[in-house]
């Protein structure tokens, strides 16, 4: 199954991926963006991202 990898060093917390995310998927926990099993790995997530932090691999 493919989902958004999330490189924690890279990532500023912004919010550009839950804000994007068609389903609801993504959370901003305090210190880390959680994705749950409602990821379709559309890919919205990683285009907007404005820092590139966000990768899908399956």
């Amino acid at each position: 199954m493919i989902k958004p990898n999330i490189n924690e060093d890279m990532c500023m917390r912004c919010g550009a991926c839950v804000g994007t995310c068609p389903m609801n998927a993504m959370f901003l926990k305090e210190f880390t963006v959680e994705v749950n099993e409602d990821c379709t790995a559309c890919g919205l997530c990683v285009k907007a991202c404005p820092v590139g932090a966000i990768s899908l691999e399956g």
